[in-house]
């Protein structure tokens, strides 16, 4: 992807590009980022309101490391940062793996509420923009099979699950077990309305965060809500669905901004500010995180 947009462009998009690189105030881009990172905070404080009904209340610096090294790998494979978080967890705060994985599987259902939220509010403002620059990027049939598959491979594992009676099966079903205490936590909350209350200012702060880094161009200041809304949303499908949009944020933003009028070098370079300004944090607290956690914890761990 990122090889296809350098090739795409001209030399003179090429220089113009690095124009907007260079004219940018970096001082937005610094304060986005620092928004996004307090939205992980959040997000570490909010994982608590889960996982108290099972009984356990892990140290916020856990949660937090934990929620770091999450986007950290998720970079590398997507959605592996789930895992990551629960792995993390069961060694240094001894929340049974299934059970703090539950917990992340029922934030997350969540999280695709309030972006499929954000989706409706899109598709309301402007639907048929959006319609079309869905159907450039990806053909009917491909959406079809998708579907079809994801159908069948819904079907399939419950059928399994329930019908067979391997040791292997035995094994599913144990762990699916743990993975439903943990999935319904979120129904067993006494503090429903915090939760509710934190993952609203989760997704505010990416917002604005969205936002706060549009300022740092001139060409991208000034956008109708409307524009920042479906290229929020367009954004955030590909830090969700890939990993961590590498190579697809910035060609995705540009895409989108494109079809509202504003120059494809303008969109490319702001999607890649944005990208690797994030991508760096993450990188940053991903890997302190690392180092961090059994030093941390080496009481815990008897060292």
């Amino acid at each position: 992807m990122i090889w296809y947009i350098y090739q795409s462009f001209t030399p003179e998009q090429l220089v113009e590009t690095q124009r907007y690189f260079a004219d940018a105030d970096y001082g937005y881009v610094i304060l986005a980022v620092l928004l996004s990172a307090l939205s992980h905070l959040i997000r570490s404080y909010r994982w608590n309101f889960m996982l108290e009904p099972l009984g356990y209340r892990p140290k916020l610096a856990n949660n937090f490391m934990a929620v770091s090294v999450a986007y950290l790998m998720n970079i590398f494979i997507p959605k592996s940062g789930e895992v990551s978080r629960a792995v993390i967890l069961d060694k240094y705060e001894k929340v049974p793996f299934e059970k703090g994985f539950g917990t992340i599987i029922s934030e997350r259902i969540v999280d695709l509420i309030f972006l499929l939220f954000f989706t409706a509010i899109a598709l309301a403002i402007k639907f048929d923009v959006l319609y079309e620059y869905l159907l450039e990027g990806v053909s009917p049939s491909i959406l079809y099979i998708i579907i079809i598959a994801t159908l069948i491979v819904g079907i399939s594992i419950p059928l399994y699950i329930k019908f067979s009676k391997s040791n292997i099966n035995k094994k599913v079903k144990n762990f699916v077990f743990g993975l439903k205490e943990g999935v319904f936590s979120i129904i067993k909350m006494r503090r429903k309305a915090a939760f509710l209350l934190h993952t609203i200012i989760i997704w505010g702060l990416y917002l604005l965060s969205f936002y706060t880094a549009l300022q740092a161009l001139p060409d991208t200041a000034n956008i109708s809500f409307g524009t920042i809304i479906i290229t929020f949303v367009v954004g955030s499908f590909t830090f969700a669905f890939t990993n961590s949009g590498f190579g697809t944020y910035p060609a995705a933003i540009a895409g989108i901004l494109t079809v509202f009028g504003i120059a494809k070098t303008v969109g490319i370079a702001f999607g890649w500010i944005v990208w690797i300004s994030n991508i760096s944090s993450i990188v940053l607290f991903g890997v302190l995180s690392l180092i961090l956690l059994p030093l941390y914890n080496r009481k815990q761990l008897g060292l």
